[in-house]
């Protein structure tokens, strides 16, 4: 046994030993039990250095960009839920497409659909904007055959004096084209070129808390002349081929002969021209010498305007209903109310166009005298 033993160490592969073994004899199968055994030889990593895991790139990146992508969806579908919407609302709901893009109808009060009654609106300052949303409102009415009459809702203190005339104009053609009434129905305020406007229907119904009246012409002017010069240091120079060519002029003081001029020349005619069709409006009402004595500027309460024969009837959208189904000699009628309709490329286009423009119109509007129907309630 002993010998096979020594054969068998011989030939078996031998372990490496450590630089500086310890002094122990290695124990054989033969060796007394309870030997303590030699301890393990195991490699000291204690000092290794190991390499850091390489950090992914553009992991930020990714991580911005999905919330981006998120958010765009979510976008993108509240957009579809919007126009999903807004069809719906076209195709019912009380909402209905007009014959002319951009305008839908409004139901207020529901009625038998051939006998329509088309409330149109003025609303806030009369100027081009407003005078053209009109026309495109009072053509839509003139093509639908089912309208029977019409109602204009007027809340304006006025405003230019193009624009007055040009939606009187509108109203007027409109009479004559289909000869079906129309009536006025004042809410808050119609003074000026609101009234100007309103004289254009046939009767003439307002809210008890109305302001209106106000018949008159008024023209602002800004001299800046001392600003200028004394503020500034600039004196301004002016070339002209005329002796009225700069009247009214924002680098002058305007002289008595001036204000005579633009009086006669400008306000007297406008104020003449709105004096005229109050006179044409109110015939059955008002004379002549009524109408001058009223055309001062001042302003009337509903109660006020009823008694000096300004307005027909005082009462709220219930009875301006009445009053236009009488005048149309019809009953349950559908009551609509015209909209403008806004897509987005035409807000698009507008926020485009006000930022372009935003200067011109400021400059316009602080050099250029303008010639108004209006009343803006300042003492």
């Amino acid at each position: 046994m002993d010998q096979e033993h020594l054969n068998e160490s011989e030939t078996s592969p031998q372990m490496p030993q450590p630089p500086n073994p310890p002094a122990y004899e290695t124990p054989h199968p033969g060796a007394a039990a309870g030997a303590i055994p030699p301890p393990a030889d195991i490699p000291d990593f204690s000092y290794a250095m190991y390499d850091a895991a390489p950090r992914k790139k553009g992991s930020g990146w990714k991580v911005f960009w999905g919330i981006v992508l998120a958010l765009s969806i979510i976008m993108n579908g509240f957009l579809l839920l919007v126009i999903f919407g807004m069809g719906a609302a076209l195709a019912g709901g009380g909402i209905a497409r007009s014959q002319d893009e951009g305008v839908v109808e409004h139901v207020l009060f529901e009625g038998a659909r051939s006998r329509k009654i088309a409330i149109l609106t003025i609303s806030g300052i009369i100027d081009d904007r407003q005078a053209d949303w009109f026309r495109r409102q009072i053509e839509t009415a003139e093509k639908d055959s089912n309208v029977r009459a019409l109602m204009v809702l007027i809340d304006s203190p006025g405003g230019a004096v193009s624009s007055s005339d040009q939606i009187h104009y509108y109203i007027s053609r409109y009479k004559e084209r289909t000869g079906k009434p129309v009536l006025a129905f004042m809410q808050s305020m119609a003074a000026s070129g609101g009234y100007y406007s309103a004289v254009a229907c046939d009767q003439i119904i307002a809210e008890p808390t109305v302001i209106t009246g106000s018949i008159g012409v008024i023209m602002n002017h800004l001299v800046i002349k001392d600003l200028l010069e004394q503020k500034l240091g600039v004196n301004p120079v002016t070339l002209k081929t005329g002796k009225h060519k700069d009247w009214p002029s924002m680098f002058n003081q305007p002289t008595d002969e001036e204000k005579q001029y633009l009086m006669d020349r400008v306000l007297t005619p406008a104020y003449n021209r709105f004096v005229q069709l109050v006179q044409e409006g109110r015939s059955k009402s008002l004379t002549e010498a009524e109408v001058l004595s009223l055309a001062d500027g001042s302003i009337f309460t509903a109660t006020e305007a009823l008694d000096k024969k300004l307005i027909d009837r005082i009462g709220y959208i219930d009875e301006a209903r009445e009053m236009a189904e009488e005048m149309a000699n019809i009953s349950n009628a559908l009551v609509v109310r015209y909209q403008e309709v806004f897509s987005f490329w035409s807000l698009l286009g507008a926020q485009s166009k006000k930022q372009f423009s935003i200067d011109s119109e400021i400059l316009e509007k602080v050099t250029s005298p303008k010639l108004m129907y209006l009343w803006d309630g300042r003492p």
